[in-house]
């Protein structure tokens, strides 16, 4: 299909920005943690943020 593959081109890129933000979040929630002690409330959005990032990842796979 024609259309296909420029919203292949779209979701890959939108699927690395997450991948990114997500590497990113992860340094920041660490950094965080060091400095300030651990807060359950900013890993737990750190691993909805990864589960996001995961699923479209499967779903870009799919």
């Amino acid at each position: 299909m024609p259309g296909s593959s420029g919203s292949s081109g779209s979701t890959d890129g939108s699927t690395k920005a997450m991948g990114v933000l997500t590497v990113g979040g992860l340094v920041v929630v660490t950094a965080y943690t060091v400095a300030l002690g651990s807060n359950g409330w900013l890993w737990f959005g750190w691993v909805v943020l990864g589960l996001i990032t995961l699923g479209m990842v499967v779903s870009r796979s799919a």
